[in-house]
């Protein structure tokens, strides 16, 4: 049989990706990175010859080479890319390619030696075959657009028996300078704080085992220089683009070879396949840059390439949780609504507690029914109204989840995720309704579409929240977490194909659902439960390591919050907001008439700018100060850009001294002019905010201002002070 012998060559936005597919084997990176631009059969030959790694003593004799989809068969002793077996046989499959195609061309077979293909945003597609162990593979590999590398396998039983996968994880090459590991951690209501370790012999391991992404999740695995940083050092990153349990991982072996990777996690027992079955791996991306910013910025550019991405003309929004929790009264909330109009909110939405018998949170859950007791008359008088003043109204569902006190529980107990005979521990007093069952995902899609099919409504607020415990699925109790995943996913393709233009927030206890698939399909996540400004300062800046700030629900919450008790003056509060996709989480009734005024000149801000601030380039400051985080967003063309430096703390010095404004155009001038909403706490000027008139700011080059900066502004902690920047050439 012929088998594929060629080179491959992706290049698009600085990134090269050099793939070998010669000899009938599984490909291989010989080269991500940096583009090397245009490149010879010969350079490529050199390039693969380059990159064998000797033979040495105690070592397979024949040199190491380590595919994307990593085989043990070959010597390699880490984490190999299937684990599985017949009932104990066919564990270690040896795969030939047997055919490639690019862009959908197939690449004849040829003689002795290899071809070059060169191609920019190309699809690669390897097909291989292990007839003994009766297993089939397609890899998949693409560069896209704004420059992450993505790869998928889907593997087939192609053999006579049932054959359990247990594992299938995809690998991307390290050069041996990546030494330093960057991941995120955290928990409810202090989602994705930052790590930093070595990477040592071994493998740094990140499992998500919650059923879903999980507040604590790694987003995000970057292995870099030691001390990288926002603007500096060279960095390879990876995401496993999955909202159910997953991999993160990077390995170094003894060898000095090193990888990292990712793939779904799967319980035992939870893909068979039978004769003639397929798997397919989420997409694991991989984005390589110098500094966190250029690796974010690909993320960032990919996704706003899509044709449904959400782009940056986001409604202001205004949810009303936090504002009235359960008590659904109707004249409240009309009140409300007309606040909202008034300070020009765009977008409206009811909360938890509008169904069934939802008064608090131990019964209701898995009864989409509106409740007759709280809403005699239905939703419709409020909804009217909304609508009446302009604004869309949006509405909160749970559609994975179920109480014990509710009617479809009470009716179908055995749609209970459940197994070994018992019910799970409860976790806000719910339990999961079994999505993998099709009589149980047909009742939830089902009352939904009456919701959205009698009611006019442009917005879902999605929630989700508890871990998945004991997800098993009745009556086999069969671990169900990878069949529920699907089935979510196809639950929202299915209501945003009938319902064109819906808009969907993935909400899950916060921020525990956070990924690329879960992206896929929906238009903006709820970073956290907590909307405390300074916690909010470092979830933004970390959760912006994965999408852009137009997905990124940034709200302006009450004096007081309400998760960790803080009193924050308005500017810190909506500062902060403004750089997300702004909202409003507070009882406006109770703001004085001086926090409206201040309130509606920041909505007035953000929609003068959100095409800026929801559309340009994110830029992070290093500073080596604590007490200040600062960042902003640069037009895409260098004309404009905001920046904010917020007090964080108080610094051991009384000033801070000069503040550089990255990113800019360093041959173009700007006028640098402080932002007039709002006054900050103990704020002392600098001389430059008055030299051209009062507040009117101060020209200079785009070099100087990246370079030298300008002086600070004093302020007390937990207050802001943002720039506005305009080329004047």
């Amino acid at each position: 049989m012929a088998h594929p012998h060629a080179f491959v060559v992706l290049r698009r936005d600085g990134v090269a990706a050099v793939l070998d597919v010669t000899a009938g084997r599984l490909p291989a990176l010989v080269h991500w990175g940096a583009d090397l631009g245009p490149l010879t059969l010969a350079e490529v030959d050199a390039l693969v010859l380059g990159g064998v790694q000797q033979v040495d003593a105690n070592l397979v004799d024949e040199p190491l080479r380590v595919s994307v989809l990593p085989e043990h068969w070959t010597g390699w002793t880490g984490r190999p890319g299937v684990s599985g077996s017949r009932g104990g046989p066919d564990w270690s499959p040896r795969f030939a390619a047997v055919a490639l195609s690019v862009d959908g061309r197939e690449v004849p077979a040829e003689g002795d030696e290899p071809v070059l293909v060169e191609t920019g945003s190309g699809v690669v597609q390897v097909r291989a075959e292990d007839p003994g162990a009766g297993l089939g593979v397609v890899l998949e590999l693409e560069l896209t657009a704004g420059g992450l590398l993505r790869s998928r396998a889907t593997l087939t039983n192609t053999g006579e028996g049932d054959y359990q996968l247990d594992d299938l994880v995809l690998a991307y090459p390290l050069p041996g300078v990546a030494r330093e590991v960057l991941d995120l951690a955290g928990r409810w209501g202090k989602e994705r704080t930052p790590q930093r370790a070595p990477l040592h012999v071994g493998t740094h391991l990140r499992e998500g085992r919650k059923g879903r992404t999980g507040a604590d999740a790694a987003t995000v695995l970057h292995v870099g220089t030691p001390g990288f940083g926002f603007a500096d050092g060279e960095i390879w990153a990876v995401h496993t683009a999955w909202s159910g349990n997953h991999t993160h991982y990077a390995e170094r072996l003894f060898t000095g070879q090193q990888v990292v990777g990712g793939g779904e996690l799967l319980l035992p027992g939870e893909v068979r396949l039978a004769t003639g079955e397929s798997y397919t791996s989420p997409w694991v991306y991989g984005s390589h840059g110098t500094g966190l910013d250029a690796v974010a910025r690909r993320f960032h550019r990919y996704l706003r390439s899509r044709p449904q991405h959400p782009g940056a003309e986001r409604p202001v929004t205004l949810n009303v949780w936090e504002a009235v929790y359960f008590d659904h009264d109707l004249e409240r909330l009309l009140d409300l609504a007309e606040r909202a109009a008034a300070l020009g909110v765009e977008r409206y939405v009811l909360d938890d507690g509008w169904f069934g018998s939802r008064r608090d949170d131990r019964s209701g859950l898995g009864d989409w029914v509106v409740s007759p007791d709280v809403w005699p008359e239905g939703l419709h008088p409020l909804v009217d109204r909304v609508r009446e003043l302009g604004m869309e109204f949006g509405l909160w569902f749970e559609p994975e989840m179920v109480n014990l006190d509710s009617d479809v529980a009470r009716a179908h107990p055995e749609w209970v995720m459940a197994t070994g005979g018992r019910t799970p521990v409860p976790s806000r007093n719910q339990q999961v309704l079994n999505l993998g069952i099709p009589e149980a995902y047909a009742h939830v899609r089902d009352q939904m579409m009456a919701i959205l099919g009698e009611y006019a409504i442009g917005y879902l607020k999605w929630d989700h929240n508890r871990d998945l415990v004991d997800a098993g699925t009745s009556p086999s109790g069969r671990a169900g977490v990878h069949e529920q995943t699907l089935a979510f996913y196809r639950l929202v393709d299915e209501l945003k194909a009938t319902h064109p233009g819906l808009e969907i927030e993935s909400c899950s206890s916060g921020g525990a659902r956070v990924d690329l698939g879960v992206l896929e399909r929906t238009d903006r996540v709820w970073v956290s439960d907590c909307i405390d400004p300074l916690e909010r300062q470092e979830m933004h800046r970390w959760t912006t390591q994965l999408i852009p700030p137009e997905m990124m629900g940034a709200h302006v919450a009450s004096g007081r919050n309400h998760t960790t008790g803080r009193v924050h003056d308005l500017d810190f509060r909506a500062a902060t907001a403004v750089f997300g996709h702004l909202g409003i989480e507070w009882d406006l009734a109770r703001a004085s008439e001086q926090e409206l005024a201040e309130l509606g000149g920041w909505v007035a801000f953000f929609k003068e700018h959100r095409r800026l601030l929801l559309g340009g380039d994110l830029v992070r400051v290093d500073h080596p100060d604590d007490a200040l985080v600062a960042h902003g967003v640069v037009s895409p063309d260098r004309g404009r850009a905001i920046f904010g430096f917020h007090a964080v703390g108080r610094s051991e010095v009384v000033s801070l001294g000069r503040l550089r404004f990255p990113g800019l155009d360093p041959a173009r001038r700007y006028r640098v002019a402080p932002v007039g909403v709002g006054e900050p706490s103990g704020l002392r000027a600098p001389a430059w905010w008055d030299a051209d008139g009062p507040r009117a700011g101060i020209v200079v080059g785009g070099a100087a201002l990246g370079s030298t900066g300008l002086m600070s502004a004093g302020v007390h902690p937990d207050h802001s002070v943002l720039y506005r920047l305009d080329a004047v050439d």
